[in-house]
């Protein structure tokens, strides 16, 4: 890994998922495509790009007993455990709808309501994300939304792996189709003969899913724009470099485009962990990915001391970031902008990611400084209440007048003077 001061450039940011114009325009069309012909054009496309004819979409009973058929019990079990895990971390971000009453007869309020539909986008292929499926899933069930569509492209068998299906199982999903790519997004923002349409689509997706959520946006809701996944390890003199190393790979085998940074006051440390990210990669299995990302996006950053280490971090705004100090919770409340925040050498990333119960869609690419992890009020809109009183409305009626006057709205004015006459 590169060891630079901080005086060099400091930076994880890299653009978000912007794809080409010949990437946009492939998207726009498919888009197109299954807005005019429905069922058709998305049949045509996941035979196109994932190999699959498939008459009807969605997953049948026989999929599902076979897929807990493959998948081993005490992995089941640990699914479940993870799911209640999350569900537990979550029902605690519930707020009630509210209201208060003044002497004058004014009642003001906010009312809660969970959104009718949600589609769950969970990428497949060559690959299973379980754990995606109940970071997506279960919110949105404690949310209270009452359909949840999940989609996922098939596999060259033409199915979807089984320990996606158990995990959607698991989480209570009812309704799954095999579809994947920008074709299934556009089935779920405007629907196909098979597939309803959805008021949200969650998950994340390769450069076409990201693009097709970016162009239904406005036409349904989106939860974000992700980037690559990126970790930030701030540490002091007391961590321990195998550790710091291992948990700097465990993004870096995400994506060549992943980052692993570590922030450090240590000059000695930094050059340890150089040196057993090295030892390390050599027996990685995912080593090709591994080394091409902390080659391209890996850094170690020296600072002159703690507080520069921590202005640092939070200049980066990292998805995940890791305190490995001696007192962890000491710089806690020093901390602006993370998307999770892991405290101590027993809460490695992976505990995040997959069964601590905080969810691990996080936003990426510095995004942290204004947005946060998806959590239940992504899957719940608000509506204000307004009761006005007669005597409260007289006691009123002339500040309402004048501020519409004063805004050249005579209409507004008169609609509340109307009352009086």
């Amino acid at each position: 890994m590169k060891i630079k001061r901080v005086s060099e450039s400091v930076s994880i940011k890299r653009s978000i998922e912007s794809g080409t114009q010949e990437q946009l325009l492939q998207v726009k069309a498919i888009i197109e495509e299954v807005r005019i012909r429905g069922d058709e054009a998305v049949r045509e496309f996941t035979e196109k790009y994932d190999d699959s004819y498939l008459e009807l979409f969605s997953v049948t009973q026989t999929e599902f007993d076979e897929a807990f058929e493959v998948i081993e019990e005490n992995m089941v079990d640990v699914i479940k455990e993870a799911a209640e895990n999350i569900h537990s971390y979550h029902m605690k971000q519930l707020r009630p709808s509210w209201m208060t009453t003044e002497e004058n007869g004014t009642i003001l309020g906010q009312k809660i309501t969970p959104l009718d539909s949600v589609g769950v986008y969970v990428p497949g292929g060559t690959a299973a994300y379980p754990s995606s499926v109940l970071m997506n899933v279960i919110p949105a069930k404690v949310a209270g939304v009452e359909r949840i569509v999940m989609v996922s492209p098939p596999g060259e068998n033409g199915k979807i792996p089984p320990a996606v299906l158990v995990a959607a199982k698991v989480a209570g999903v009812k309704e799954i189709y095999k579809i994947g790519g920008a074709q299934a997004i556009a089935a779920l923002a405007y629907g196909t003969e098979q597939v309803r349409p959805v008021d949200k689509v969650v998950g994340p997706g390769n450069i076409y899913v990201a693009l097709a959520k970016k162009e239904v946006f406005g036409d349904i809701d989106i939860d974000m724009i992700a980037g690559p996944s990126e970790i930030v390890i701030l540490a002091d003199q007391t961590a321990r470099p195998n550790e710091v190393a291992a948990d700097l790979l465990s993004q870096a085998e995400h994506d060549e485009r992943a980052s692993s940074v570590l922030v450090t006051p240590s000059q000695e440390l930094a050059e340890a962990v150089a040196e057993e990210v090295k030892r390390q990669l050599i027996e990685l299995p995912r080593k090709k990915i591994a080394e091409k990302s902390i080659q391209d996006y890996g850094v170690i950053y020296v600072t002159e001391s703690m507080d520069e280490a921590i202005s640092i971090v939070n200049e980066l705004a990292p998805e995940h970031l890791e305190i490995l100090t001696e007192n962890p919770m000491e710089y806690l409340g020093q901390i602006k902008h993370a998307g999770a925040i892991f405290l101590g050498r027993f809460s490695s990333e992976p505990v995040g990611d997959y069964f601590a119960g905080t969810n691990h869609v996080l936003p990426t690419n510095g995004t942290a400084r204004f947005s946060s992890p998806l959590n239940v009020e992504d899957f719940q809109k608000k509506s204000s209440v307004i009761y006005y009183s007669e005597k409260a409305l007289n006691q009123n009626v002339h500040k309402i007048a004048a501020f519409a006057r004063l805004e050249g709205l005579e209409a507004h004015a008169r609609a509340v003077e109307e009352r009086f006459k």
